[in-house]
């Protein structure tokens, strides 16, 4: 099992050291040591084995629960018993998690506490019923987890139970995530064990990650960012993670120095937070990394100024389990601010459509930690990986004389609102579903705090209904509130009488931004 999640506990010689921490912001602070953690992972996995008799391997459990505990022994749970952890955002909708449930085929979904006595409410119980996924409430109460399914209101503890065995193999699956595609539907991409402990192996091999490290983590774990980087790696370098129930810059420095925390990693949108909102003593910090979206220079100078630490870019994908370059830490190397460092573990290509290697062109990468495929679409798998085995991230770019790899553009297109991938032709789709609504077209714009923010321009049916452009966006705005999670609705909706075509008639969705969205003055634009 050298190469799975179980390696995690596997020659730990500290049984004392703090695995998983919950400050004192938290509503039940705590600490777990390797072998508690390891206790309550097999606690949980008797009583979901209890109240849903006869999973095998292979199967799925979705996981719709914000950062907590209760997470991390759901997720691991999952995988020591070779089955597959599907996390996912408990923001999303009832229409977003059915479809997440019906790619995955979820035979459990686990949410928080209360979440089944809200059920009439509560999106996720919503769609698992329509499904007919079997839906468990996990809670923590500072000694013990305790497993509550819906319909019987039964709980584990009350169940004849037996501890499973914990066998995964490398090439099981994991773990299933969804990526944002062109085509408008997201794309399952199955993690093996082999992908993610190889992953967390270059995460650690990196940063020189050691039992001494301990990282506060800011990034949700229903994306491979937080999970893979904030809480894995740091897990099988025998370090410590602190859980804080969601980010607060209130909170933030605080929490950081009270556990001792030396590092942490998170998108540009988090940095520009804890920017405005500085420590009034800044504790001593081994390094910042920066990934999901690109980095302006002035943060980053920014950052290495105020906090007194080196800021360490990486570029990564869902489909690479996370990590694929970074900027080295200081002693081994030089970190560029406007560069995503070099290859960690991966071998890295720049190459044209067919396949050819050049100075500037498709971003292709090849390694262990790279997915075998997409889940049952042979299609856009095909696509995906050229004939030599190189995976095409979608990505534009160059290395420079010392082999560092610079971003140049994004061939695909997608949104990147602050490390969210959000498909353009999925939120066309939506406004092209409502009322009165003839053409549709979604962009990105620039923002100065999420990198990129969703803006969209319509023509309406009737051009005639008396509604100003304010009533028509709001009641737009309105209408996706139902079909897409926050995140995703536009923050813009111009009304036009036509859209912007290229001289050959296609429409260009950087031709439509252009024509809508002009960039504030730099007198005007916020930091």
């Amino acid at each position: 099992m050298d190469k799975t999640l179980y390696n995690i506990f596997n020659g730990k010689t500290t049984p004392n050291q703090p695995a998983i921490i919950i400050p004192s912001s938290a509503p039940i602070p705590g600490t777990l040591s390797y072998p508690q953690l390891l206790e309550t992972i097999r606690d949980f996995s008797s009583q979901i084995n209890a109240l849903v008799p006869g999973l095998k391997p292979g199967d799925a459990i979705a996981i719709s629960y914000f950062n907590s505990l209760e997470f991390v022994v759901a997720f691991l749970a999952t995988g020591f018993m070779r089955l597959i952890s599907a996390p996912l955002n408990p923001a999303y909708t009832v229409d977003e998690f059915t479809f997440y449930l019906e790619d995955s085929k979820a035979k459990v979904m686990v949410v928080p506490r209360g979440a089944i006595n809200d059920k009439t409410k509560n999106a996720a119980i919503a769609a698992a019923r329509k499904q007919g996924t079997v839906v468990v409430e996990a809670h923590w109460d500072g000694q013990s987890i305790d497993v509550v399914a819906l319909d019987s209101n039964k709980s584990a503890k009350s169940i004849s139970r037996v501890a499973p065995s914990f066998e995964p193999q490398p090439d099981d699956v994991t773990l299933l995530l969804h990526t944002s595609g062109t085509t408008g539907r997201p794309k399952g991409v199955p993690l093996s064990h082999l992908n993610l402990a190889t992953s967390m192996g270059n995460i650690i091999n990196t940063y020189d990650l050691t039992p001494k490290d301990r990282t506060y983590l800011v990034m949700p774990l229903f994306h491979v960012h937080g999970l893979v980087c904030g809480l894995l790696a740091t897990l099988l370098s025998g370090g410590s993670v602190v859980i804080p129930q969601k980010f607060s810059a209130s909170h933030f420095w605080k929490d950081f120095a009270d556990t001792g925390c030396n590092w942490y990693t998170a998108v540009p949108t988090i940095h520009q937070i804890l920017l405005r909102n500085p420590p009034t003593q800044v504790p001593a910090i081994r390094f910042i990394r920066s990934c999901s979206s690109s980095l302006a220079p002035a943060t980053f100078q920014a950052i290495e100024q105020h906090f007194k630490a080196p800021v360490l870019e990486a570029y990564a994908m869902t489909e690479a389990a996370h990590q694929m370059t970074s900027n080295p830490l200081p002693y081994r190397g030089a970190h560029k601010p406007g560069s995503v460092g070099i290859g960690q573990g991966v071998e890295i290509v720049i190459l044209d459509e067919q396949g050819n290697p050049v100075e500037e062109g498709e971003v292709c990468i090849r390694g262990a930690n790279v997915t075998r495929g997409y889940l049952n679409n042979p299609k856009a798998t095909a696509e995906s990986f050229t004939k030599d085995g190189y995976f095409r991230t979608g990505d534009q770019g160059k290395k420079d004389k010392d082999g560092y790899l610079v971003l140049t553009g994004r061939i695909k297109e997608l949104i990147n609102r602050g490390g969210e991938k959000i498909s353009p032709l999925e939120l066309d789709a939506v406004l092209l579903s409502a009322p009165n609504i003839g053409e549709a077209v979604s962009f990105a714009v620039p923002d100065p705090i999420y990198g990129q923010e969703v803006h969209a321009a319509v023509v309406l049916k009737n051009k005639d209904s008396g509604k100003t452009e304010a009533a028509v966006e709001r009641e737009l705005q309105a209408f996706c509130q139902s079909k897409l999670a926050k995140f995703k609705i536009p923050k813009r909706i111009y009304v036009t009488d036509v859209m912007p075509k290229t001289a050959t008639g296609k429409i260009q969705r950087r031709v439509v931004s252009q024509t809508f969205f002009k960039e504030p003055a730099p007198s005007q634009a916020k930091l």
